[in-house]
């Protein structure tokens, strides 16, 4: 079977950010900010992207290890970086 999308079965606009949890596929409208403090300056910030159904699992998973210092929506994350 074709698709109209070869590169992209489900249709989604190139843009669409996805969420970082494994296997998932669903449009991204968390960010999670996080940095490791063995690895990272404090100010660093690393991003995980997160759908509305694993923002809370991928929010505990860095929280436990001190990681998780914002979560905040896509929206305002690019509005924050002047997208």
């Amino acid at each position: 079977m074709n698709s109209p999308h070869p590169q992209n079965p489900a249709g989604r606009d190139d843009n669409t950010v996805i969420c970082s949890a494994k296997g998932c596929r669903t449009a991204a409208v968390w960010v999670l900010a996080w940095n490791n403090p063995k690895l990272h300056t404090p100010e660093r910030r690393k991003t995980w992207l997160a759908c509305e159904e694993h923002r809370e699992h991928l929010s505990q998973f860095l929280g436990v290890r001190g990681f998780l210092k914002d979560v905040v929506t896509l929206a305002e994350w690019e509005a924050a970086a002047g997208r």
